[in-house]
């Protein structure tokens, strides 16, 4: 009798860690289903073109030379120049974070001429992801 209560304990503390598990699984993609593919795809692939679709009309960029506040066009050029020159190899988010309406990753960018931390501010605006502040340093 005392062996078939401990087994009902043990299959109790599963279920409930079960249930936590998907509850966190659940929360996390929730959360982590806020930055679009595309967006992601752009620093993978190096497509400043896909990427400037995501800009906010205003954007913090903070690059070697060009930490300033920029209109989405200048701030699309200033991408398009960078990925001209450093043709991208790779890119893995390493850290992903947020809230409801705003959404912060951290990647990293493996190109032919060196390695870069990106690290990006996306909020939803009218139901529309943008990017609001893009910092890209060379590691």
């Amino acid at each position: 009798m005392f062996a078939l209560s401990r087994t009902k304990n043990k299959d109790m503390k599963q279920i409930k860690k079960g249930i936590i598990t998907l509850l966190l699984l659940v929360f996390s993609i929730s959360v982590f289903a806020q930055i679009p593919d595309d967006l992601i795809l752009s620093l993978k692939t190096g497509d400043a073109q896909k990427l400037s679709g995501y800009l906010n009309n205003n954007v913090e960029l903070f690059m070697k030379g060009k930490d300033d506040v920029y209109s989405k066009e200048q701030a699309r050029q200033i991408l398009v120049n960078f990925f001209g020159t450093n043709r991208t190899k790779e890119f893995t988010i390493i850290h992903q974070s947020g809230q409801e309406n705003s959404q912060y990753a951290i990647g990293n960018l493996t190109t032919q001429n060196g390695k870069f931390r990106v690290s990006f501010l996306v909020r939803t605006i009218n139901g529309k992801p943008l990017v609001h502040q893009l910092r890209i340093e060379e590691l």
